[in-house]
Formats: structure tokens, C-alpha cells, sequence
């Protein structure tokens, strides 16, 4: 019944969701609608991977690669709900065969995807838990699995006051496999007949992978970092750049040498890093247009405006702030990245999308809370005035992280186990 109320309310909602996605270009539009350009399918095994955006996609990525590299006569799509992420995607999975934005959840878009992809394996990643993209999965025969399920207790709530429809829904899921115990838990509230089973986050072993080398980070970037410490702030949100910047002018007095980087978490942000500099009087360059002028060896401020660099750069970060957490609503973004390359974490308090994570960092002593500005300046000092102790509280933070790794290749396991990708 909820099905058919969710699907019936899907022809009203439709223009408004044309609205909201603002596609670009013909292309972007045709397959939010379930078109597009499709692999040559005949004859081969067929994954659909979905994942959200940039991070998720960084998440599956080993994942991914691995199916790859066992079947290397797949042909896998990999779709996203953002631009940014359809080009990390083409990036970090090279191997795919074709890289798009997602499907509405309409029902006429999901079958027009599937009639085209014929997906005999499907992989929802993380929290992208679209009904018809279960139901009609499994109606067009595909075996469908959660990878690196996360549900947070507020996500939780609204699934619950409309259990029917994600019952149905998760219920088509053979595996479910989750970031973490309480995300298991949660899940099994819906009486599931799917196995589920706590792999830990596959991220950390993404980006435990590549800590060592240096070469990935461009001249440019390089010469911004040479020779002083830089607090990064990374994948910030609507209304932290200003507390960023606000705080970073304050720490200036005590480290009149400190540089600042922001990365905001979506790239169409850099306007609003921009005014919130601008606001406090902070002169800055971006990423996109550095060049070898001598402009970053310059600049105290960087706007790290460019895909794919946050990752490699925060090794070259005293301390960093993980954004998207000083506000409810977000719960907080994933601070293993900095902690795996021995940089001490502040994130703000509302970070419930990653709170065994950041639980761990805290009790390890490799990250600390912070909710505003001044509480910025108090941490970030502490740090900073003390080589020793910031070292110290890096290496903890990496440990801490570390112990959760593995969980890609768990996942593969798992995956391999309950399929026959042929």
C-alpha cells in the first residue's frame, strides 16, 4: 500500500525534482530519467553500483576495484547523485564501464535504467536507500546487497514512520553489510530476512592505502605547504567557512606563521568560502588557479576548490577540522582521512554519522570536540604551541583508525560468498 502511495506521488513531484537536480546538460538529464549512453552488455556478468557522491564513492572504490580485478570481464556501471561524484568515479574506478547519475526513484526512470543496464548484481552503498531502486532490482531478477550500510538514529526515526515501504523495500536485500554494530542493530529493527554482518568502514582501507606517497600532491600545492604549519579544514558545510575563518584570525595572533586551507564539501560552495574570507578581512587563492607564479607561496589562505586533492594534501596539515558537524542535520563527514595520515582532528558536535569513529579518536586522545569558534582557538592552540603533543595526539589518531580497517576486503569476502559474478 505505501508503495503504491510513494510511486503515485512520484508524477506530482517529478518536475520539482527536475528543478532541485538542475541538470547542466542534455546528458545529465537524460539519465537522472534513466537514459543515457550504456556498456555493451552481451554475454558478461553486470554489477550496478550506486553510491552518493564523492566520499561514498571513495568508500567503494576497493571494493569495486576488487570485483574488478576478480572478474575482469564484468561490466559494471557506477552511478551517482552528483556531478562531482560521476567524475570521481571515473577517476578512482577506471576499470567500469560506465559512470552516470542515478535514476530518480521514479518508478518509469528505475525501469528504464534497469531495462538498459540488466544489472545481475546490484550494490547500494551506505544510506542510499531508494525504494524502487530495491523493489525493481529485484523484480528485474538482479541479487541486491548493502554495502557499507549506515543508519544514523535520526535517519532511523523517518524510516520507521514509514516501515511498510522500507521493510518492502530492504526486505528484497540478500546482504547487508554495515559499517558498524549500532548500524546493525538499526537495520534489524526491520525484521529482515537479509544476513547482516559488520564489516567496518571500507574507506579506511582506501585511504590507509595511499598515506605514502607524496608525488600526488602537485608542485602548486606543494609550495603553499613548504615550510610552515597549515591548518585544513575539509568538506566544510554552509556556515562553518565563517567560523573557520573567524577562529584561524584569532590563532594568528599566537602563530603569526599558521596558513589556512579550506575544501568545502561540495565545489559549488567556493562562492560562500569566498565571501566568508572576504568578510574577515582574509586575503586567499584557490586551488583551480594556481600556477607556478610564486601566488602560493604567497597566500596564508588557500580555497582548495579542486577535485580529488583533500585526500593527499591533509598530510601536509598540522591539524585538521572535519567538517559538516557544527550543525545538526548533517552528522558530521568522515575524519579518517587526516587521522590516518597522523593529523589530530577537531570536529564539531554533531557528528552522529560517524560516532563510534570519532568516540574511538576522542578516548584515544587523537581528536577533540569543538562547537564554535573559540572552542576552536583553545583546542587548535593547544596543539600547535606543543610539537610533541600534536605528534603524539596524531599517531594515536591513526592507531585508533587503523583497527578498524579491513573492511573492504571483509566486504569482498562476503560479496564472493553470496554471488557468482561468472
Amino acid at each position: 500500500m505505501l508503495s503504491a502511495i510513494y510511486n503515485l506521488l512520484w508524477y506530482p513531484a517529478l518536475p520539482f525534482a527536475l528543478i532541485a537536480a538542475h541538470p547542466a546538460s542534455m546528458r545529465d538529464y537524460r539519465e537522472r530519467m534513466g537514459h543515457g549512453d550504456f556498456p555493451e552488455i552481451t554475454g558478461a556478468s553486470r554489477i550496478w553500483i550506486h553510491a552518493a557522491s564523492v566520499g561514498e564513492i571513495e568508500a567503494i572504490r576497493p571494493v569495486a576495484n576488487g570485483l574488478l580485478e576478480r572478474h575482469p570481464g564484468a561490466i559494471m556501471t557506477i552511478t551517482t547523485m552528483t556531478a562531482t561524484g560521476r567524475e570521481a568515479a571515473q577517476r578512482r574506478i577506471p576499470g567500469a564501464a560506465a559512470w552516470m547519475l542515478a535514476p530518480f526513484d521514479n518508478r518509469s526512470a528505475v525501469r528504464s535504467f534497469l531495462a538498459r543496464v540488466q544489472p545481475s548484481v546490484v550494490l547500494i552503498t551506505e544510506t542510499e536507500i531508494w525504494p524502487n531502486y530495491f523493489l525493481e532490482s529485484a523484480r528485474a531478477g538482479a541479487t541486491i546487497a548493502v554495502v557499507n550500510g549506515r543508519i544514523s538514529e535520526r535517519s532511523m526515526r523517518r524510516y520507521l514512520r514509514a516501515r511498510g515501504l522500507f521493510h518492502d523495500a530492504l526486505g528484497r536485500a540478500t546482504l547487508i553489510l554495515t559499517q558498524s554494530d549500532d548500524d546493525a542493530r538499526r537495520y534489524a529493527k526491520f525484521d529482515l530476512t537479509a544476513k547482516i554482518v559488520v564489516t567496518g568502514n571500507t574507506k579506511i582501507e582506501a585511504a590507509n592505502a595511499e598515506t605514502s606517497t607524496e608525488e600526488q600532491i602537485r608542485p602548486e600545492l606543494l609550495a603553499f605547504a613548504s615550510g610552515r604549519q597549515i591548518f585544513i579544514a575539509g568538506s566544510t558545510a554552509p556556515g562553518e567557512d565563517a567560523v573557520i575563518a573567524n577562529a584561524y584570525r584569532e590563532l594568528r595572533k599566537d602563530f603569526p606563521q599558521l596558513a589556512l586551507t579550506i575544501a568545502p564539501r561540495h565545489l559549488d560552495r567556493t562562492p560562500d568560502v569566498e565571501n566568508a574570507l572576504r568578510a574577515a578581512s582574509l586575503d586567499y587563492v584557490k586551488a583551480s588557479q594556481l600556477n607556478s607564479s610564486g601566488a602560493a607561496r604567497d597566500a596564508d589562505v588557500l580555497i582548495l576548490d579542486t577535485m580529488g586533492e583533500l585526500r593527499s594534501f591533509y598530510r601536509r596539515g598540522a591539524i585538521a577540522f572535519v567538517g559538516g558537524s557544527l550543525a545538526p542535520g548533517r552528522g558530521g563527514q568522515n575524519p579518517a582521512e587526516p587521522a590516518l595520515v597522523e593529523v589530530p582532528v577537531l570536529i564539531g558536535p554533531y557528528h552522529e554519522n560517524q560516532k563510534e569513529m570519532v568516540s574511538s579518536i576522542v578516548s584515544s586522545g587523537g581528536a577533540r570536540i569543538v562547537k564554535d569558534a573559540a572552542d576552536i582557538v583553545i583546542e587548535a592552540s593547544k596543539w600547535l604551541g606543543d610539537d610533541a603533543t600534536r605528534e603524539e595526539a596524531g599517531r594515536r589518531a591513526r592507531a585508533s583508525v587503523s583497527r578498524g580497517s579491513g573492511g573492504a576486503q571483509f566486504a569482498l569476502k562476503h560479496l564472493e560468498a553470496l554471488i557468482n559474478l561468472g
